[in-house]
């Protein structure tokens, strides 16, 4: 994955729940809840684990809940959505502006 990920924000009718649709699915068919960071040591490696560990850390969230390409956000009482979605859309580029990407030798021959 080296592409930039599309993420719409979306509010929920209930209070401190916040709801974010990529466009491309962090877990199969089933689903993935986060209530702690805990929760995410159990499979680090797991693209949905990745990502409600950055959210956890960022402060203000209770819980994440992840299902194919929808993140489902708890707020604290006192949390806020601001920059979740910045965070999400940018976690998953890894050769930005100014980076070289150096290639296997042999590559492309």
């Amino acid at each position: 994955m080296g592409q930039p990920v599309t993420v719409i924000e979306k509010h929920s009718i209930y209070p401190g729940v916040i709801r974010f649709e990529t466009n491309r699915p962090l877990t199969g068919t089933g689903h993935e809840m986060y209530g702690s960071t805990a929760d995410v040591e159990a499979a680090p490696d797991k693209p949905s684990s990745r990502v409600a560990g950055a959210l956890l850390a960022h402060g203000g969230v209770a819980s994440v809940h992840v299902n194919a390409n929808v993140i489902t956000v708890h707020l604290d009482p006192a949390g806020s959505a601001d920059g979740l979605k910045e965070l999400v859309e940018e976690m998953f580029i890894y050769y930005r502006e100014g980076v070289e990407v150096v290639m296997p030798e042999g590559f492309g021959d």
